[in-house]
């Protein structure tokens, strides 16, 4: 698979973005949806867990969904599988983050096609946080 065609210096601009909702976060230390956000907040981010089926992640607030938000979201970074992702996209464009970010094995035509016609120009897919931010910084 491969990724978008946004450059290193595209990527780096997004991390000085530091509110970042993550839409698929989980409570097991041992999943990516786990450490890489968990990853994000030792580096200084605002993560915001999305969950449904958790009330509090890594000592943090959990919401149901994007929608219940307080506040404002800049990059909305997808956990979730491929064909899972519309309806997230959906919502996310609803909150108007500068930035969506499929992770690394997630990609979704249709679903970054939504994105783009509302005006989201960055799309990111199948690329990791964790690995991307290792990588440049």
């Amino acid at each position: 698979m491969e990724h978008d065609s946004f450059t290193d210096d595209d990527i780096r601009k997004i991390y000085s973005l530091k509110n970042i909702a993550v839409v698929g976060m989980s409570k097991n230390p041992d999943k990516a949806a786990h450490y890489v956000p968990k990853y994000l907040i030792d580096n200084g981010y605002n993560v915001i867990p999305v969950n449904p089926t958790a009330t509090e992640i890594l000592e943090r607030k959990c919401y149901p969904s994007l929608l219940d938000i307080p506040g404002t979201v800049d990059v909305v970074d997808v956990f979730r599988p491929s064909d899972q992702v519309l309806p997230v996209i959906e919502e996310a464009v609803k909150i108007k983050p500068k930035v969506i970010w499929l992770q690394e094995g997630i990609h979704n035509v249709q679903a970054e096609e939504v994105a783009r016609k509302a005006g989201i120009s960055v799309v990111i897919f199948n690329r990791c946080m964790l690995a991307e931010h290792q990588r440049l910084f």
